[in-house]
């Protein structure tokens, strides 16, 4: 186990070597990611370190803005498009100089093969496609939709950073079933993936792929605008010890580094040859979400019980320490401070947290010493906190908990099983919802409550999902605020999903780069000076 002291006494080492620097090609970037890639395929799963994976090989027909620009869709993969009967026909125009990985050339066939896979797994795109009268190719740059109705929505949904990107793939692969897993990457981006130089848990290579052709207009700008590799290789080294990744940034071996620990954070600061950027500038919410299919979490009575328990400060500090600039409470079911978020039903959290009568509300809604089946990420620095926190906290309930400590990697495939606990399947894991996907209702994975098709962990809330509908139908962003409201005070009553505080750690980089985009770890437009 990762000591505190350990890794301290590794970094000041470093700061104490500043000549030991290993030389490095300025035409390869190397990065240090989240999390191992276990998983390649950004349709199949949620996982941040697969969607950051795949804007590196895939585009998207829309980019979306950054933070400083308002997280607006803009043309990318096309050219432009026209709405025409009333706002009910779209028609989406590629533009030229489009090529796929394998040399062939990008079609409108193509996309709407992509469309289809990605519509069965994004909560907006199931929207869109149900929304939605026909979806055809007339002719090889042509797209179009012909809706039911409006949905002025539609750029935003092809563009989404919040779900499953709409990651355009040959009709060959966009072929398969969306419910099983492709492993040949092959894109229109600006880097290829190098599938022959992965090696699972240590390394993942990306090429610059000399045939794109960026957009000539706009500027760069989170996945908008022109996308310039500046680097022949991008290489993701994999190094889950945060001593090893500290002393590897500070000696030059690699150039970045996603996720650093906290206790680390006033050590980096210290040194010149480093800085801290603010990526995921929205922050990260801390989830504990609940399998609403099998007991106890299938009774919102049992999950409004255990809401009565949760200390988000606890869950808070034990990620980030002391430091509260890293992390913010309360926190409800919108990232603090953006446009949906309220105080509505935050006593649920602030309330003193009494686990005595808990205890007793756990026994009165039906919990009978069920086993517990909690899924913990060993591997994952922000993440493992959340686990052992909760498994703290279940036990000093009285639940009877079965705490498993897996990797990431195989947590990720574990969660997207349906089985019952006891034949592999779950009661509990934690993760984190970037910022970017909870900003609107319109990408907000955990508030889906449609069932079967929702987000892991399956919640149904005909209520909720009929707010959301209210919400996509709003004319104007005061009533969506007003929806969201209610909608906040509804999700404390299901309890999709149980908030445990929002953190804003940084992301570290070697001084001599420029070009960092914001919104999540975006690899053009970087530069070494």
């Amino acid at each position: 186990m990762l000591k505190r002291r350990d890794v301290l006494a590794a970094s000041a080492a470093m700061l104490a070597l500043p000549n030991v620097t290993r030389a490095q090609p300025k035409r390869a970037l190397r990065f240090i990611p989240q999390a191992d890639l276990a998983l390649l395929d950004p349709i199949w799963t949620t996982a941040t370190v697969t969607q950051n994976h795949g804007f590196m090989i895939f585009e998207t027909l829309y980019g979306q803005t950054g933070p400083e620009s308002g997280f607006k869709a803009a043309p990318q993969m096309l050219a432009g498009h026209s709405i025409e009967d009333d706002g009910r026909t779209w028609k989406l125009t590629l533009r030229d100089g489009l090529l796929f990985h394998d040399g062939q050339k990008v079609l409108a066939r193509d996309c709407v093969a992509s469309i289809r896979r990605w519509r069965a797994r994004d909560g907006l795109g199931q929207t869109l496609m149900a929304r939605t009268d026909a979806l055809s190719a007339p002719d090889d740059r042509t797209i179009v939709f012909r809706l039911k109705k409006p949905f002025a929505l539609l750029p935003d949904a092809l563009a989404t950073t919040g779900g499953n990107m709409c990651a355009i793939m040959p009709e060959r692969l966009a072929g398969t079933d969306p419910y099983k897993q492709i492993t040949e990457m092959v894109g229109s981006g600006p880097y290829r993936f190098k599938a022959d130089e992965r090696v699972p848990g240590d390394h993942v290579a990306y090429q610059r792929f000399e045939a794109y052709t960026p957009r000539a207009d706009g500027k760069p700008d989170m996945t908008a605008g022109p996308r310039i590799a500046h680097f022949d290789r991008v290489e993701w080294r994999i190094i889950p010890d945060a001593a090893t990744a500290s002393a590897a940034l500070q000696a030059g071996e690699v150039d970045g580094w996603e996720l650093p620990i906290a206790d680390l954070l006033p050590m980096l600061r210290q040194n010149s040859r480093l800085k801290l950027e603010p990526v995921y500038t929205l922050g990260a919410t801390g989830v504990l979400r609940p399998n609403h299919l099998f007991p106890p979490f299938d009774k919102p009575e049992v999950r409004r019980a255990l809401l009565g328990a949760i200390n988000q400060t606890e869950f808070m500090t034990a990620v980030g320490g002391a430091d509260h600039p890293l992390w913010k409470v309360p926190c409800g079911f919108f990232p603090i401070g953006s446009s949906m978020a309220s105080d509505a039903g935050l006593a649920a959290v602030t309330n003193a947290r009494d686990l005595a009568t808990v205890r007793q509300e756990l026994k009165a809604a039906g919990y009978k010493g069920e086993k517990v089946v909690l899924l913990g990420a060993v591997d994952f620095p922000i993440i493992k906190p959340l686990g052992d926190v909760t498994n703290d906290l279940l036990g000093r309930l009285g639940m009877n908990v079965e705490y498993q400590a897996i990797d990431w990697g195989t947590l990720v495939q574990r969660r997207a099983s349906k089985s019952p606990p006891g034949q592999g399947g779950w009661n509990l894991f934690c993760t984190y919802l970037p910022g970017l996907t909870g900003l609107t209702l319109a990408t907000h994975l955990g508030l889906r409550a449609n069932g079967q098709q929702a987000w892991f962990g399956w919640p149904s809330s005909p209520k909720l999902e009929a707010l959301r509908d209210q919400w996509l139908d709003a004319s104007d962003l005061a009533a969506q605020k007003e929806i969201a409201v209610e909608i906040q005070v509804q999700a404390f009553v299901d309890v999709p999903y149980f908030p445990l505080g929002m953190n804003y750690i940084p992301s570290a980089y070697r001084a001599d780069l420029t070009g960092i985009l914001h919104g999540f770890p975006i690899f053009w437009n970087i530069r070494r000076t």
